[in-house]
Formats: structure tokens, sequence, C-alpha cells
């Protein structure tokens, strides 16, 4: 590692310039704290949490209404009996998710390149691709989910599908990929020009350069923020129970509506948790990669 002085080891100083706080991730700057003090700091901490959650719980279980709120939504024979059941249902919500998530990374790929295409006469394209991602991200994706899925079959148009699975993929398709299309974008022009310039120098054509030396640099660069609107994406999928399409919202809505507790949407909460918070971690861990990347090479 590169650096000079009493410089702490996580704030790398740049060449000729102060020392300058890395952008890691939020995850890195709350344990960097834990990393100076060593095992003394895990120690604190660990035990400070222990008992932060000990106090929360005791004050909990021994407020007044603890009783009605575990009957609700913490009822074990109701949550052993509705598990599988949701957990079969959620399949469903795991195939309109990969489904609509290989679509969204096409779509939004061709759109951040449109908007990214430079000179007038590709004015028109850049304007439509911007008044696309102005209008989805605009709209909340119930509204487009309602409007596509009760809207579209109800044309009656031959050869038009009217499957309820297929309109809220292209309802969450149309609205991610406004969202993605703006991350590629950002990682398009995080390229530096001189990169362009070099590839051009040295005969590649315009489209070429685009594929060849700016898109892979972009998206390895925008990979984290990728993940994270693919994590929004994950949950947004159970928005198709508002079609009234059974996946694990809607089968938890019939458990609920057949034994009047709470307790299914806790079983699905926890799906949820346990599928998201994994990838979360994930992202952290790529960002906390990338930033130890980004360092040697200004250490080198």
């Amino acid at each position: 590692m590169a650096g000079g002085g009493g410089a702490p080891e996580l704030y790398q100083p740049l060449p000729g310039g102060p020392v300058t706080p890395p952008a890691g991730n939020r995850g890195s700057r709350i344990l960097a704290p834990l990393r100076r003090e060593g095992g003394r700091g895990v120690a604190i901490a660990v035990v400070s949490t222990v008992v932060f959650l000990t106090l929360v719980a005791v004050a909990v279980v021994n407020s007044t209404g603890w009783p009605l709120i575990k009957e609700a939504f913490f009822d074990g024979e109701i949550f052993a009996d509705a598990f599988p059941k949701i957990v079969e249902k959620f399949r469903r919500n795991v195939f309109i998710f990969l489904v609509a998530e290989v679509l969204v990374l096409a779509v939004a790929m061709v759109i951040a390149v449109l908007r990214s295409l430079g000179g007038p006469v590709f004015f028109p394209l850049r304007l439509m691709a911007a008044a696309y991602t102005d209008l989805f991200r605009a709209i909340p994706t119930i509204l487009v989910i309602a409007l596509l899925g009760f809207g579209a079959p109800a044309l009656q148009i031959k050869g038009l599908p009217d499957s309820d699975v297929f309109w809220a993929i292209v309802a969450l398709t149309l609205v991610y990929s406004a969202y993605v299309a703006e991350v590629y974008r950002a990682g398009i022009e995080s390229v530096h020009p001189s990169q362009v310039a070099s590839a051009r120098s040295l005969g590649l054509s315009r489209r070429k350069t685009l594929r060849f030396v700016v898109l892979p640099q972009a998206v390895r660069r925008v990979i984290p923020p990728l993940l994270n609107d693919f994590i929004g994406l994950q949950k947004d999928s159970a928005l198709v129970a508002f079609l009234g399409y059974t996946e694990g919202l809607r089968q938890s809505q019939i458990i609920q509506s057949e034994t009047f507790d709470f307790t299914p949407y806790v079983a699905l909460a926890l799906i949820y948790i346990v599928i998201t918070i994994p990838q979360a971690r994930f992202v952290d861990w790529l960002v906390e990669r990338d930033r130890r990347r980004r360092q040697a090479t200004v250490g080198v």
C-alpha cells in the first residue's frame, strides 16, 4: 500500500495530495473503527449489541399489547402450516424475477447506449430514450402493473397475450429498465474520454470502440448498483398479486383470510429476508473489493 507519514491504513493518501477518505461502501465505514481497535473493539461491539437487543426484546415482551401481537403475528401452528405453501408459490416470484432481470439487462443497455450517442443526428433517439426513462421512473411500479395487467388484455388485440404473468413481467421490465439504464449511462460516462480517443487513434470505429472499450469498463464499474436494483426487482415481484395472480404474497393473503391471522405475512417476510440479506452483503463485498482494487492502483 502506498502512503506516507502516519496516515491510517484505511485512508489512502493520493500522490501529491492530502489524505483522502476512500469512497467505500456504508458497511466498510461502519466496520472501520472496529478494524482499528482490533479484538477489543470487536468484543465491545458484540457485547453492546447483545445488551441492546436484549433490552429491546424485554421491553417488547413485557409491553401490554404483546400477548395480542404474539397471537396475531407469531402463531407457531399457523406458521408451520403456511410456510411450505408460501414457499411453493414463491417459486413463481423467482421465475418472474429471473425472466424480468434478463430482459431488463438487455433493454436498459439499449436505452443507455441511445442516450450516450453524440451528434445532432442522434438527437431524436436521445430524446426518446430520455423520455422513456423519465416516464417510467415517474410512474409507481404498481400503477404500471395495473395499467398493463388490466388494460392490455382488455384491448382484445389478436395475438396479444392476456396472461397476468406476461404483463407483470413486461411492466417490471419497463420500470426497472428505466432505472438500470441510468446506472449503465453513469458507467459509460465514467469512462475517461482518453480511452475513447486512444481506441479511435488505433483505428477502431465508433461502434467497436463502444463495444470493446467503453461498455466492458462501464459494466464492470456498475455491477454493485446493478445488484441493488435487482434486489428491488426481486421484492417488487410481489406486486403481481395486485392482478390476482397467486404467488407468494397472494398465497399469504389467502391463508390470512382463512385464519384471520397475520402470521403468513411474517412467514413471507422471513423468506424475503433470507434471500435478500445475503445478496445485500454480497453487494457490500463487491464494493469493498472494488475499493481495495482502486487503492492498489493508486498505490502503484
